[in-house]
């Protein structure tokens, strides 16, 4: 692993770091693949709509992609990119003129299990807050104590829901429902990640001409569905065999879009 602080290595982390004290940041886990960002666009789009939302100012585009470049190296890895509004003064509010800090580390790049994948329902539940809703923050709290649910090899992914129990997403992913010709994936103006993989499912289905639409999903829209399937930025996609060990309906609808994807 490398990791530069504002493009220097070897330099330590503030302790009064808003990162660290409140969760006040943005990340992004980047598959750095033959030497390049997968989807990079996105991730920069992303993270520069999440400053905007949160009032961080914008880390410049060009030094965060020559470091993630640098703690990358030549071939494959993982690089995670974190954001945060800086140091300041204890207590929540805001330095009004915030110096950010930008973390990029490098990880050796690890293959995610083969599918498909078995899913376990959680029972932690995703709080909804619609002026959150979307942003890959530092407050993953939920996803932690989701996945420190369960201790099984066997079981790929937690899905989670919201406190209402509509379906919103894995602890680590997004969803994709596929039932009588036409795609589903949660809606997330009320809580949930907008994954760089969930975007990229979209644009693949509009090019194809596929229905596909944002919705409520239940339980039961899984249950029922003709194929059920995760995505990530690390995994890109993997269908789901079955939740808590009943079985869910196969399809190729995610190797497909799999396929789309490594002739992009």
């Amino acid at each position: 692993m490398r990791v530069l602080v504002d493009g220097a290595a070897d330099v330590g982390l503030d302790p009064l770091d808003r990162g660290l004290q409140y969760g006040d940041g943005l990340f992004e886990t980047v598959a750095w693949r033959r030497g390049a960002p997968r989807l990079a666009e996105y991730h920069l789009e992303r993270m520069a709509t999440g400053c905007d939302r949160l009032g961080i100012p914008r880390p410049p585009e060009r030094a965060l992609l020559a470091e993630m470049a640098e703690v990358a190296g030549a071939g494959d890895a993982t690089v995670k990119v974190v954001v945060t509004r800086g140091s300041g003064p204890r207590g929540y509010r805001p330095p009004r003129a915030p110096s950010p800090r930008r973390i990029v580390a490098g990880f050796e790049a690890t293959a995610a299990p083969a599918g498909p994948w078995q899913a376990r329902l959680c029972a932690t539940r995703l709080g909804r807050n619609p002026s959150l809703a979307g942003l890959k923050h530092l407050n993953r709290l939920e996803q932690v104590l989701a996945r420190a649910e369960w201790d099984d090899p066997g079981i790929h992914e937690g899905l989670m829901l919201d406190d209402v129990g509509r379906v919103v997403c894995g602890t680590q992913s997004n969803l994709f429902v596929a039932a009588g010709g036409r795609l589903v994936t949660p809606r997330l103006d009320e809580c949930g990640v907008a994954g760089v993989m969930r975007r990229a499912v979209l644009a693949w289905a509009r090019a194809c001409g596929l229905d596909a639409a944002e919705a409520h999903v239940t339980v039961d829209d899984l249950r029922a569905a003709d194929e059920v399937f995760v995505t990530s930025a690390l995994i890109v996609a993997r269908r789901l065999s079955s939740i808590d060990g009943s079985p869910l309906a196969g399809g190729v609808l995610h190797e497909e879009f799999i396929a789309w994807l490594e002739a992009h």
